[in-house]
């Protein structure tokens, strides 16, 4: 089997360096006209960067097709205009890749509010912000492949990384709506939590790890998902040539009588309210509800519009 994305316009956001220079790379290769955002030339999202331009050169010379975009993915007016420029110059978007980042790091304790509130508004929003821009045109040209940059550290947490997480998991939470929203119109909405050296985590990483963490081996699973043939609504992590799938899990849900529904009754049946069996992945936030009606049944023999109590 063979992937390609011949006829098929990719925005790239942060792709002057690290995983989105290697993501626009291989999507031009592949047959995509790219693409590549990039504003900010450090971590932490001061500066300026040639960095798109550079990579545009570099797609070029290989045969390929590209576009460099200066826009900051915080400023919703400026995605609109990067869309309609590619729109302009090719005709359409299919391929959404939200990869811009910053890092400003500090234990929550020592943390500015405002470089809290920074992290979540360049992850968070400046993803919804590029979104939006392209939503419309994905709605009306019945096709958009769009992937959400998460991290292990949103999933699953990271001392010192307060901002940063709470961005990272509200991506997660985003894609997992969306991916709802946009089914009928063939928009498929992933989350990618990537392990890689880059210029954001060259210091955090020893110069071994460094290597064996290229941005490259990140590629094959970005491109996947989103990809013609892409699933919808995955979580994957990626990294070092490891690939794994990571879920929003919940047990059986555990009903407790009127007797019972103190803090003392819940206390009591803790231990099976917390137990990590019988796990199942929700396809939508639905299903807890019905998860809650399941365990009411178990215990009453009651149907939803018998049930008292």
């Amino acid at each position: 089997m063979s992937i390609d994305f011949k006829d098929k316009v990719a925005i790239v956001t942060g792709a002057g360096g690290g995983l989105g220079k290697a993501y626009a790379l291989e999507l031009a290769k592949r047959g995509a006209k790219v693409v590549v955002n990039d504003l900010g030339g450090s971590r932490d999202g001061t500066g300026t960067s040639d960095a798109a331009a550079a990579v545009v050169e570099e797609i070029e010379q290989a045969g390929g097709e590209a576009m460099a975009n200066g826009g900051s993915v915080t400023e919703y007016e400026q995605m609109e205009k990067m869309v309609a420029d590619a729109k302009q110059k090719w005709g359409g978007v299919h391929v959404l890749i939200n990869n811009a980042g910053v890092l400003r790091d500090k234990t929550f304790a020592k943390m500015d509010p405002a470089d809290f509130e920074f992290v979540l508004k360049v992850h968070l929003t400046g993803s919804a912000f590029v979104t939006k821009a392209c939503w419309e045109t994905f709605r009306e040209q019945s096709y958009g492949r769009i992937l959400m940059t998460a991290s292990s550290t949103g999933l699953f947490g990271n001392f010192g990384q307060a901002n940063y997480g709470a961005a990272k998991l509200g991506l997660a939470g985003l894609t997992k709506t969306l991916q709802l929203e946009g089914a009928k119109y063939n928009i498929k909405v992933n989350t990618l939590s990537p392990v890689a050296g880059t210029r954001m985590t060259e210091d955090l990483f020893p110069e071994e790890a460094f290597k064996l963490f290229a941005p490259e081996n990140v590629v094959p699973a970005a491109l996947f998902l989103v990809s013609e043939d892409a699933p919808t609504n995955a979580i994957v992590g990626a990294g070092a040539g490891g690939f794994h799938s990571s879920w929003v899990v919940m047990n059986d849900a555990v009903w407790l009588k009127d007797e019972d529904r103190t803090v003392e009754g819940f206390a009591a049946r803790w231990d099976e309210i917390n137990s990590f069996t019988n796990l199942q992945a929700p396809q939508s936030g639905s299903e807890q509800s019905g998860n809650i009606l399941k365990a009411m049944q178990k215990v009453t023999g009651e149907g939803p519009s018998s049930a008292r109590g």
